[in-house]
């Protein structure tokens, strides 16, 4: 069931908003490595998701496709992605957003993104996801040496953990769940609900825009 819930939840984009440097100036995006669209957009929409659930596959297979061609791409909507492994009901989330997120040290975030999902169920029901994940950074175009050490040292738990905190205090419990401008959106809904959605919001936000 989808629900869409406008409540307190500004938490999320506070904590995420990109910060002046203190001098007036954008400090770098720390989110660039892993959104998709223009950081200016009228509309951003968080997503909040476990690599290893099958709901946030079922979205990224059937779903974000279509919302790239007609949000993305035209510069209407920015999407970013935010950790929120589920680790009491899936093992291995952690395991895989460690890939994912050193991929993003690569700048191939989206591509491991992607053939995450896609082969999910190959390496979900495995006792050490361990190897293929780290094959499915070589399809992914990421220097293995890199990838391994990367994945070794933990270097990206730390964003993770800060990830699924921000979700946590942004009233998500369930993957996947999506931050639209105010309102929390909770479920794989299909392309129809995200339109009715999207299309409301950008029209509220552009309409004082000059022509």
């Amino acid at each position: 069931m989808t629900d869409l819930r406008f409540r307190g939840v500004l938490a999320v984009a506070c904590a995420l908003a990109v910060v002046s440097d203190g001098n007036g100036q954008a400090a770098p995006d720390p989110l660039a490595a892993r959104s998709k669209g223009r950081r200016d957009a009228p509309v951003t929409v968080y997503e909040m998701s476990d690599f290893q659930c099958p709901y946030c596959r079922d979205f990224t297979l059937n779903t974000l496709p279509a919302l790239e061609r007609e949000y993305v791409q035209p510069g209407k909507v920015r999407f970013v992605f935010i950790n929120l492994p589920l680790t009491s009901t899936h093992a291995h989330a952690v395991a895989a957003a460690q890939v994912a997120m050193c991929a993003a040290r690569q700048n191939r975030f989206w591509p491991v993104h992607d053939l995450l999902f896609k082969r999910q169920p190959q390496w979900s029901g495995l006792a050490d996801p361990g190897p293929y994940l780290l094959a499915l950074g070589d399809s992914g175009g990421l220097d293995h040496a890199r990838l391994a050490q990367c994945v070794r040292s933990k270097a990206t738990e730390p964003e993770i953990t800060a990830d699924a905190a921000r979700a946590a205090r942004a009233g998500a419990n369930r993957t996947p769940t999506f931050y639209v401008e105010g309102g929390l959106l909770e479920g794989a809904a299909p392309v129809e609900v995200f339109r009715q959605v999207l299309d409301s919001i950008y029209r509220t936000k552009t309409a004082s825009r000059p022509r």
